[in-house]
């Protein structure tokens, strides 16, 4: 069936393209391996070798997708698209409009470039561990100034634009401006602010639970249990090690996920960080088969990826529900570590919020906070305004005005993330995207499956990942993020819905 699905598309020149793109396709995925393994396996020895073979491969790879034979490919596709009248629903319309999006943001990009920005964020990654292990910004300054420096050259690609970060967002949100960002931003600033400094004036809520000791091992073996429970397919992916937790696949069939583990903090460090990358991996193995080595395999953007991993750490993982039915299964898989505690005892601990400095362990009220910070910190290094040097102060500052502390030192401040590393600036923004549409994804099948509390806290996951699968998994890349959205929802991006979600929730938690 999947060969047919597109076999169906009557031009040779739709079918040499669709075989072209399989092929370097490929090519990618092992770029991603070769990524993984730097993450997770490979020795520290290495490093020089592995950047320069990611460096190689990703250049051959642009040079080949980004070449002139391929664009005379992809405009007489499009041509016999429009001549055959293709349906705009169809696959082979969402494969041509997809690709075309990729193909000219390639073909702006200088092979040179891609060659010598791969390798720098190759070694950069590494000389990030280095740095965050030593708590040493130093370290790690003279990358990340050459990364903003490539980054600003790599907007210049795309001029003229609205806003310098906006060919930056865009990699990561196709469609999206900074402008866009900002006000949705203003808005959650509008109220969260407010609404963290009425939650610091009532009575606090112990989580002293969640730092009792859980044995390494168990919390592994725990963690792909509770995955595997909710629908991960562990024939298709698997669960391993890093520094930061991360997801990639090489396959709709080869996912893998990355968590960390920490004796006294399980729950932040395993178990919700499993959850969040779970929720990525779920939307990759159910992205429609015959997507595989195709441009619409991946989602439809990060934001949406985001509202996934936010769906699942959060609305599930976080809910009353499913305390109910994790709390049993946590005390027998850890006796004695936890059987004197009750559902509201876990439920009120999981939901503390507290201002913290790291954005991975940060709750829902203050977590997008984090992302603000980073936005407003990349928007001024890329517009000049900053430079990588005052980067640790600028930080330090932001956290004290919006959280209301000041890290302790680098590892906890700006060294927290892996992202700049990887040359990924203008992804942070999709992480509060992606919260704001995962209330409103997940309102929408409320109306669908109108018992779904009582479905979770009887461990029967199986109607909302089906939901899921249906309305956002399946259709991959082949719709637009805002497109996919509305079709979804029935809505554009809206925060309203998920202020309100936060202001009921953690009303009720704090009795305001």
């Amino acid at each position: 069936m999947t060969a047919e699905r597109w076999e169906q598309y009557a031009s040779d020149a739709f079918q040499n393209l669709f075989r072209e793109v399989q092929r370097f396709t490929r090519y990618v995925y092992i770029l991603h391996l070769l990524s993984w393994d730097q993450e997770t396996y490979m020795p520290p020895g290495g490093t020089e070798a592995r950047a320069r073979q990611i460096s190689t491969l990703a250049s051959l790879v642009h040079q080949e997708a980004s070449s002139p034979r391929i664009g005379e490919l992809l405009a007489q596709a499009e041509a016999d698209a429009q001549a055959q009248g293709w349906p705009p629903d169809s696959d082979g319309m969402g494969f041509l409009r997809e690709f075309r999006r990729r193909y000219d943001r390639m073909t702006k990009v200088p092979v040179e470039w891609v060659r010598a920005f791969t390798q720098l964020t190759s070694e950069a990654q590494v000389a990030w561990r280095q740095a965050k292990a030593e708590s040493n910004f130093a370290r790690f300054a003279p990358y990340l100034k050459r990364i903003v420096d490539m980054k600003r050259e790599y907007a210049q690609f795309f001029a003229p634009y609205d806003h310098i970060y906006d060919p930056l967002l865009d990699e990561f949100e196709p469609g999206m401006k900074t402008a866009e960002v900002q006000a949705v931003f203003d808005r959650l600033r509008e109220v969260q602010v407010p609404l963290i400094q009425t939650i610091r004036e009532r009575p606090q809520v112990s989580d002293e639970v969640l730092y009792r000791p859980f044995p390494v091992d168990k919390q592994r073996a725990f963690v792909r249990e509770v995955l595997a429970h909710i629908g991960f397919d562990f024939h298709r992916g698997r669960v391993d090690e890093s520094a930061h937790p991360f997801t990639t696949s090489f396959s709709i069939n080869d996912v893998r996920l990355t968590i960390r583990t920490a004796e006294r903090d399980f729950f932040r460090q395993a178990l919700y960080s499993g959850l969040h990358e779970m929720g990525h991996g779920l939307y990759v193995q159910g992205v429609d088969p015959a997507y595989e080595e195709t441009p619409l395999m991946g989602g439809a953007s990060l934001g949406v990826h985001e509202s996934q991993s936010r769906l699942w750490e959060n609305l599930v993982g976080r809910s009353r529900a499913f305390v109910h039915w994790l709390l049993p299964r946590l005390q027998a898989a850890f006796p004695g570590t936890i059987d004197d505690v009750d559902v509201e005892t876990l439920y009120r601990a999981i939901n503390r919020v507290e201002p913290s400095y790291i954005r991975i362990e940060a709750d829902e009220v203050t977590y997008n906070l984090h992302i603000m910070l980073r936005f407003e910190l990349e928007v001024a290094l890329l517009e000049g305004r900053l430079q990588v040097e005052d980067l640790p102060q600028a930080w330090n500052e932001r956290m004290q005005a919006y959280l209301g502390l000041t890290p302790p030192d680098d590892a906890h401040g700006v060294l927290q993330d892996i992202h700049w590393s990887q040359g990924a600036l203008g992804y942070f923004p999709t992480y509060t995207l992606g919260n704001v549409m995962s209330v409103q994804i997940w309102e929408r099948m409320a109306q669908d499956i109108p018992d779904v509390d009582a479905k979770m806290q009887a461990g029967q996951f199986q109607d909302v990942l089906a939901w899921l699968q249906e309305h956002v998994y399946r259709p991959g890349a082949k719709f637009p993020p805002k497109d996919l959205l509305r079709r979804v929802t029935g809505q554009a991006l809206n925060p309203e819905p998920y202020l309100a979600y936060l202001r009921r929730k953690f009303g009720e938690i704090y009795g305001f």
